[in-house]
């Protein structure tokens, strides 16, 4: 099996330490390591490096190459500009339908957390023997949900279709993408949803095959590509990957693929999408009530609160409850946790202003 990790992404969710320049994933955020290193860690020793391949953008790539000296340099795909997550999709799937068409994958994101790495990797090796004997289906893979988030996207499934190894597959039925606190909470006491992590395991032929019957567009983009693997790839690359219409996967394949040719695994992964501070809030935390401290920080008499520090200058919170506080050397970030949602828009209004340079 081949695993590609996503890395291409900028994350304005967890900003402003994420960047234009430095996205999330190439940021120290938990024991000085990155999420693009723990990612490509807790696949280790089960994938061998030559099967770690690794997709990003080309203003990425030296940090890429950097935090990771050990990949080959063969296995980087990299996108010669930022056309969305289909368009990314395709080009793996363009490259890896020459390559290995019949040969399970597995795709996976640079800016999560794991902690129950057991249940991880088996779950990886039952999928990995499952698509071996049906190439032409999906596996989601997905995290029992342990709040009603807001910020996440949901996944809803039906009833058990198979256990193997002790692992349920349940059948497919839908996805949701950020609902509101209202729809979240239904979905959390349903019991019938599961947070999106957006893992999946197929092969790249199924893929193949659903780009070709929904994304004419971009399919016949990917032909050319196919045609281009051995030979001028990259030239042919630059000059088509800017014709892709920009979408992102899940609109463009996920939400149209017939439900009876995709299982979930709804399993307790430790898994938090670390993409907003709220969410890395509650992946370090041990308890609701605990604070979460970085840096040269004195807080007093504050309760389920995160607070960031990236300077030298000591900073002080007092009477805080459920607060995030992110201090850079040009930004200082103060909101409450249930704000997160509007710091995507915030970043949006500031790369319009004078403010522009900070995002």
């Amino acid at each position: 099996m081949k695993a590609i990790v996503f890395a291409g992404g900028v994350g304005t969710r967890l900003w402003p330490l994420s960047r234009r320049s430095s996205p999330k994933q190439f940021e120290a955020v938990i024991d000085d390591k990155s999420t693009l290193q723990l990612s490509i860690e807790r696949l280790l020793p089960d994938f061998d490096w030559k099967d770690i391949y690794l997709s990003t953008n080309y203003k990425y790539l030296s940090a890429v190459q950097k935090q990771l000296p050990f990949l080959p340099q063969e296995n980087i795909i990299v996108e010669p500009e930022t056309r969305d997550v289909g368009p990314a999709v395709a080009l793996i799937t363009s490259i890896f339908v020459k390559k290995y068409p019949r040969e399970p994958i597995v795709i996976l994101w640079s800016d999560h957390l794991i902690k129950n790495m057991g249940v991880f990797k088996k779950i990886l090796k039952v999928c990995r023997s499952v698509i071996s004997k049906k190439p032409q289906q999906m596996i989601f893979i997905s995290q029992k949900p342990r709040f009603a988030s807001q910020n996440l996207g949901w996944i809803k499934f039906g009833k058990i279709a198979t256990t193997i190894d002790n692992i349920p597959f349940y059948t497919f039925s839908s996805f949701f993408y950020r609902p509101d606190l209202k729809e979240a909470e239904s979905y959390f006491q349903s019991g019938r949803y599961a947070w999106n992590t957006g893992y999946f395991v197929t092969t790249p032929l199924f893929l193949w095959t659903l780009f070709k019957k929904f994304q004419p567009e971009i399919f016949r983009h990917m032909v050319d590509l196919k045609k281009a693997v051995s030979n001028n790839f990259k030239s042919v690359l630059d000059k088509i990957y800017p014709q892709m219409p920009k979408i992102s996967f899940d609109n463009a394949i996920l939400e149209k693929i017939n439900p009876a040719m995709a299982y979930v695994i709804p399993a307790d992964l430790g898994w938090s999408d670390i993409g907003a501070w709220e969410a890395l809030k509650e992946a370090l935390q041990t308890s609701r009530n605990n604070n979460v401290v970085r840096g040269k920080v004195v807080v007093t008499d504050c309760l389920d609160s995160l607070v960031y520090n990236y300077t030298d200058q000591l900073v002080v919170t007092i009477d805080l409850n459920g607060y995030l506080v992110v201090n850079t050397h040009d930004v200082v970030l103060v909101c409450h946790k249930n704000s997160v949602p509007k710091i995507k828009k915030l970043v949006e209004r500031l790369g319009e202003s004078e403010n522009q340079h900070l995002v």
